[in-house]
């Protein structure tokens, strides 16, 4: 009696049960038992799936449906069901068909509840895994694996109920956590990833609350063998039929030198390699170590060409923040409307074409070291804002008002004479002050020529890797044209012009006539990142026309010869009038 009073509610007498009224997805069979197991409802599809009919008011229990290694997790399932309310899917088993044959399906397991709330039965679906779309593949009995595409996404995915619980987990999000599918199904998503945002400020939990998608959030995880990742995520609803939530879905990526999408890289001490040990660059060398301890900003100076982003890496992977991200960006690459999104990020609808939220370098650099390389372009408007977030470790998101922490150390990059730009009102006093707590100047190749005979052993040793080719250096000629030439492109140049050379050598040895022209003037002409003062322009312009005749008038070309980005060359090209 106590089975009939409870499900009467939810079975309208006189009418076929909801089962067999429900649109569900064809081949799914469904089975309505009462808390103590007696059938109370069945489609057709639960007896052409099981090849027997199914009694109504008998009473079953796990071992008369499924095969004996699916026994314990469908006992599991059920009674946590039945004890405290959750809901299981996607569980792979094997269901009794006779005493010899089992059937391969996915199941799940939902409570059904009393107009008291209380739990009043259960839903179980099933779906043979050889009825499933030809876009799923299946590995064998009673194992299976969701669809291709899923499976084999670039991001890792995962989906939970509304109860927390995660019901689905993509090969790629094994990949990246460490954690295997069996682990983490059915366990609470925090206890998985155990995320520095889980207890606040959670993604997936506002999400879930709002029904808002969050787009690109910064968050750090733990993996499953202890290692800090930082993996940037989307996050959106699960709705069902009616419009009703029932869980979320998240993805998320490695913010690393893999991601195709942001262009930041990682560091670590043992991938940052500086080479040479001259008069000129030890001196920078000894200062590394004191300069990458503290906290202070950090301003590299030098001509296109001469490794300011290296030394950075360097900077960051001797430093305290060694294990944060180290984020990249190159302030005279966008535009001046976009700079400002890409440092402080933007949230939906903030302008025209912002159609979703967007998190900034400020944020993505949290805990780690933020390089803003060609520091010198930034146009005076921006400058304001960058010295405002300096100077009180907040900002804003554009459009946004909820104020954001930024804790990053600022490694600045410029190829220009900062303090000359001071004068001509080029660039704020304030900032340059507040960005040049510690300045390094780096050397020029031509002033470190003791160091191009490892460089040009360091790049063939590289390039030997990349082309599959066994040479063994340079012979004495062409390195007497490298110590001739005056290197406007510094060490940048070197390495371009040692890849043109295995591109056509055959043998063992570089020669000359594997080279590109190059310039043997005996003048040591200045580069490109000393000609900003009125006194060298017309040797900018020159370096820059022969630049030009080199390349056939090709930009692209001219700006890789003389060591610089196109958009600088442009930018001197139209100061010069060379149009």
């Amino acid at each position: 009696m106590r089975d009939k009073e409870i499900i009467a509610p939810l079975v309208p007498s006189g009418g076929p049960p909801p089962s067999e009224t429900e649109e569900l997805p064809e081949g799914d069979g469904v089975l309505v038992l009462s808390p103590r197991g007696r059938i109370l409802s069945a489609n057709l599809q639960i007896e052409r799936i099981f090849g027997r009919a199914i009694e109504h008011g008998r009473s079953l229990r796990p071992g008369d449906l499924f095969a004996a290694e699916s026994k314990p997790q469908a006992e599991l399932a059920l009674r946590e069901a039945l004890q405290g309310g959750h809901s299981r899917s996607a569980i792979p088993a094997e269901v009794r068909l006779g005493e010899d044959t089992p059937v391969p399906v996915f199941y799940s397991v939902t409570p059904l509840r009393g107009e008291d709330g209380l739990v009043a039965g259960l839903v179980l679906t099933f779906r043979e895994q050889n009825r499933v779309p030809e876009t799923m593949n299946w590995n064998g009995p009673g194992g299976f694996q969701y669809d291709a595409l899923f499976e084999n996404l670039a991001e890792g995915v995962f989906t939970i109920n509304n109860r927390w619980r995660i019901t689905s987990f993509n090969l790629r999000a094994q990949d990246l956590t460490g954690f295997t599918r069996d682990e983490v199904l059915g366990r609470y998503c925090w206890d998985v990833f155990q995320s520095d945002l889980c207890q606040t400020g959670c993604p997936l939990r506002s999400t879930l609350d709002t029904g808002v998608i969050r787009m690109d959030q910064d968050v750090r995880i733990v993996g499953k063998h202890g290692q800090r990742l930082i993996i940037l995520v989307n996050t959106s609803v699960i709705k069902d039929k009616r419009d009703m939530i029932v869980g979320a879905v998240e993805t998320f990526r490695p913010l690393s030198a893999a991601d195709p999408f942001m262009g930041l890289a990682g560091s670590e001490a043992g991938e940052v390699s500086i080479i040479g040990q001259s008069r000129a660059l030890k001196k920078i060398l000894d200062m590394l170590p004191d300069v990458a301890a503290s906290e202070a900003s950090v301003v590299l100076e030098g001509e296109s060409g001469t490794g300011k982003e290296l030394f950075a890496r360097a900077i960051h992977a001797g430093s305290p923040r060694a294990e944060g991200p180290f984020v990249a960006v190159n302030c005279s690459a966008l535009a001046e409307t976009l700079l400002e999104s890409e440092l402080f990020g933007h949230e939906k609808a903030a302008f025209t074409g912002a159609i979703n939220s967007k998190v900034g370098r400020f944020e993505l650099a949290r805990g780690g070291t933020l390089f803003l390389d060609e520091v010198g372009e930034i146009k005076p408007d921006i400058q304001i804002k960058l010295l405002r977030v300096l100077e009180e470790r907040i900002f804003e998101r554009v459009g946004g008002t909820r104020p954001i922490k930024m804790d990053a150390r600022i490694v600045a990059a410029t190829n220009r004479n900062l303090a000359q730009d001071v004068r001509r009102g080029r660039f704020r006093e304030d900032l340059f002050y507040r960005l040049l707590t510690v300045p390094l100047s780096l050397p020029p190749l031509r002033e470190r020529l003791d160091d191009l005979q490892a460089l040009v052993n360091h790049f063939v040793a590289r390039f030997n890797r990349r082309y599959q080719k066994k040479v063994r250096g340079v012979d004495l000629k062409a390195m007497e044209r490298f110590r001739r030439y005056h290197w406007p492109g510094n060490v940048r140049e070197l390495e371009r012009i040692l890849e043109y050379a295995f591109v056509f050598v055959k043998g063992p040895i570089i020669t000359p006539a594997h080279l590109p022209d190059l310039d043997l003037s005996d003048r040591p002409g200045p580069g490109p990142g000393m000609l900003d003062s009125p006194e060298h322009w017309g040797d900018e312009a020159r370096a820059i026309r022969r630049a030009l005749e080199k390349a056939g008038g090709r930009r692209e070309e001219a700006a890789r010869l003389l060591g610089i980005s196109r958009s600088s060359l442009w930018r001197k090209m139209k100061a010069h009038q060379l149009f």
